[in-house]
């Protein structure tokens, strides 16, 4: 069994995605539980440091990957019909796309190089 051909790639991106996430998620809830007020200027500034930048980025990017793994693999197990199959996939590629292409933009406008 190679890991090229079985799927384990996609197994594994989805796996270690969601690890990323779940740590992310924590770290930010203990964050916003021992911050005091929490405003947009406070929000900014934190946005504003670049490995915070960086890891909110990894952390969108692991969610458009989990998502995308998922949502692939229920249509190519559910859905039958190869052409409507390939226009909901292409869809859906080009809906997450879009939404990494905006994440990026909002973090560029914030981060102070």
């Amino acid at each position: 069994m190679t890991f090229r051909a079985s799927g384990m790639r996609a197994w594994l991106l989805q796996r270690l995605s969601s690890v990323y996430m779940v740590a992310f998620i924590v770290a930010a809830l203990l964050w916003y539980a021992t911050s005091g007020t929490i405003s947009y200027a406070a929000w900014r500034q934190l946005l504003a440091n670049p490995l915070i930048a960086v890891a909110v980025a990894l952390f969108f990017s692991s969610l458009l990957i989990h998502a995308w793994i998922g949502m692939r693999d229920v249509l190519i197990d559910y859905m039958p019909i190869m052409g409507l199959r390939l226009v909901i996939l292409l869809g859906i590629a080009v809906f997450l796309i879009a939404m990494g292409i905006w994440l990026a933009f909002i973090l560029i406008s914030v981060v102070k190089v």
